[in-house]
């Protein structure tokens, strides 16, 4: 019986924080085959672990899979269940998210909170277009109400800028979003906030998702905002689009589990 489904070999690359990345590791490494019949969830010293015909699964560190709620665990334990013939990890956005979790973040959480925090130094909602005047009114409409939300009810006042070029946000707002961030301790909601933040290329639309503020389809929506506008003018390109449902499904992942364990 494997309790272990990766190598040790494997262990850097299965927990890199980005998702994206880690999706096209495991897609080049040998899938392994299922070897089990059912995937359950069984509760361990208050935590609760997921189970393959009554075995325990482990990351690639070697560490026990366990989770701080039922339903996280239960999430984990559904993607098992739906595996076929071989194990792809590639299709198990949230077991990966919570290899990360364990084998990578929780011996240094502030690491990740930090580089959560550096997103918000340039976070994407604040980088606005010069025209056209549609796209711009656009931006305006659906944007500027998470940039008011996060002003009044986090205290942080994000400066706005036309183009690329980079633009210093104040001191004040960063600090103000960084007491916010650190009221996040648990590694699963950590690791699921800055899976968000990666994925929409924004920490306050991964901070407003956390808080209730937006869902997150709503947020997954605003993020690709203008790629949709492009897509109107000229076109879906599919290959992109192809890119844009993995992440997407990267994002949902994260999104429930950062639900399972704030609950």
């Amino acid at each position: 019986m494997r309790d272990e489904l990766f190598s040790m070999d494997t262990k850097q690359e299965l927990t890199d924080p980005d998702p994206v990345r880690r999706a096209q590791i495991t897609s080049k490494l040998p899938l392994p085959k299922r070897f089990y019949k059912i995937a359950a969830v069984a509760e361990r010293e208050g935590q609760f672990a997921v189970e393959l015909d009554g075995r325990g699964v482990k990351t690639p560190a070697r560490q026990n899979l366990l989770l701080p709620t039922h339903a996280a665990a239960q999430i984990i334990a559904d993607e098992f269940t739906a595996q076929e013939k071989e194990i792809d990890p590639s299709s198990m956005p949230a077991t990966r998210l919570a290899n990360t979790a364990i084998d990578g973040i929780v011996n240094d959480p502030q690491a990740v909170l930090e580089d959560v925090l550096r997103f918000a130094s340039s976070d994407m909602l604040c980088y606005r277009a010069g025209s056209p005047e549609r796209l711009v009114q656009r931006q305006t409409d659906a944007w500027d109400p998470i940039i008011d939300w996060a002003a009044t009810a986090l205290n942080a006042r994000f400066v706005l800028a036309e183009g690329v070029m980079h633009v210093e946000q104040p001191r004040e707002a960063l600090g103000a979003f960084g007491v916010h961030l650190g009221a996040f301790t648990d590694p699963f909601a950590i690791a699921a906030l800055h899976t968000i933040t990666t994925l929409t290329g924004s920490a306050i639309l991964a901070l407003a998702v956390a808080k209730g503020e937006v869902t997150g389809d709503e947020a997954w929506q605003l993020a690709h905002l203008e790629e949709d506008w492009t897509a109107e003018q000229w076109g879906v390109d599919a290959e992109a689009a192809a890119r844009r449902a993995v992440r997407e499904r990267e994002m949902a992942a994260a999104v429930k589990i950062l639900e399972a364990v704030s609950a």
